[in-house]
């Protein structure tokens, strides 16, 4: 699971910002399933040389948006219970990505996916790619 996760030490995004909205995303598209266990902590930080905490961080955001469930002795595992989140969510970035225990509509996956080859061939940057969505999201 961790090969599906990068932290750029150069961005302006925090590490734990990072690696929850990652995470998420694997959520939402369907490559974590209800019931999937995470990596522990510590195993995540020593594949990706942060601290533990940075993942902690994380994972912990992730368990109050309803995304991933953190089980004493039982590890961290996706939940399936998120839900979309309603207009005017007090904090959006913390919202559950997708509706309870599935993943994103194929339409919408299939949006997704023309807008990264659109962006890409008019040369656009994948963090510009990210700026305009997330700009677009607030004004909607």
């Amino acid at each position: 699971m961790s090969a599906g996760i990068t932290v750029d030490l150069g961005s302006a995004t925090p590490p734990y910002e990072q690696i929850r909205s990652q995470i998420s995303s694997l959520v939402a598209m369907g490559e974590l399933a209800a019931g999937s266990r995470l990596p522990t902590v510590r195993s995540l930080a020593a594949d990706l040389g942060i601290a533990a905490g940075t993942v902690a961080r994380a994972y912990k955001e992730l368990d109050a948006a309803g995304i991933v469930e953190s089980r004493r002795r039982g590890g961290t595992v996706v939940t399936g219970r998120a839900q979309l989140p309603t207009h005017g969510a007090a904090d959006p970035a913390l919202a559950p990505a997708t509706p309870a225990g599935g993943r994103a509509p194929a339409e919408v996956l299939a949006a997704v996916d023309r807008y990264i080859e659109l962006g890409r061939s008019a040369g656009l940057a994948d963090e510009v790619l990210l700026d305009l969505l997330r700009g677009r999201l607030r004004k909607a």
